[in-house]
């Protein structure tokens, strides 16, 4: 298993682009110097202090280098780069789960990628919502789906599992509540008569993965709207024009 901790190497080369329509009151000076606050849609609410409610970025998958790359981990890839990107280190083990605290902007974040094996993802989630009192409507699980043609991305406010067993064991252990948002990334059906339970298991090609790297690059992009502007900003980006490639 990859641990990212800021500019280590990894496949990904993305450029860290500059937060979508944030601008920057301030410049840090050293470590303890004030944060540059963004300015965003998404204002924290008057009556709260000014504090940004923190958000928990979940990608599920199965731990251990033999299912690295493979179709069922796309979660996994997905946090991997959002942390490459902000510079969040995924060096703590937390209620079975490998997480990394940070920030987009003003908002804190977490990111979390439980170890539990896929079926039993809802054990590691369940914890972290419950210890750090994270509202369902800010956790954003990110896992594969068959049922989405390849590389592409859906990004939903709430549901049901459609049959993952990592989304079924999560809703199970949020004693079943269904709200809160997913993103899909879609992986294709298996070909001819293919068992989908060995097709999940099956590492990409070397074309998949570089339009693999492009759809999460799209969901890095999707995660910082949302994080700064709100859930509907980002669905907007993530399920429109997805065929427009820069």
């Amino acid at each position: 298993m990859r641990l990212l901790s800021g500019a280590s190497a990894s496949r990904f080369h993305f450029p860290i682009l500059p937060l979508p329509r944030a601008t920057p009151r301030c410049v840090p000076r050293s470590s303890s110097a004030l944060a540059c606050r963004a300015v965003s849609s998404s204002a924290a609410p008057a009556g709260d202090g000014g504090a940004r409610k923190p958000w928990l970025f979940v990608g599920l998958g199965n731990p251990g280098k033999m299912y690295q790359r493979t179709r069922h981990n796309v979660g996994f890839e997905m946090i991997d780069v959002i942390a490459e990107a902000e510079g969040i280190s995924l060096s703590s083990m937390q209620f079975k789960a490998m997480v990394g605290k940070g920030r987009i902007g003003d908002v804190p974040i977490m990111l979390a990628k439980p170890q539990t094996f896929m079926n039993a993802s809802g054990e590691s989630v369940g914890q972290l919502v419950s210890y750090f009192k994270i509202p369902p409507n800010q956790v954003l699980v990110m896992y594969d789906d068959l049922d989405l043609p390849f590389a592409k991305l859906r990004l939903l406010p709430k549901g049901g599992h459609g049959g993952h067993n990592g989304m079924r064991s999560i809703i199970n252990h949020l004693k079943q509540n269904r709200d809160f948002p997913r993103l899909r990334i879609g992986i294709g059906r298996p070909p001819g008569k293919m068992d989908p339970a060995n097709f999940v298991l099956r590492p990409f090609t070397k074309k998949e993965q570089e339009e693999l790297d492009f759809t999460f690059h799209r969901g890095l992009e999707a995660v910082r709207i949302m994080t700064l502007e709100g859930f509907n900003k980002s669905a907007t980006f993530v399920n429109t024009a997805q065929s427009l490639k820069c």
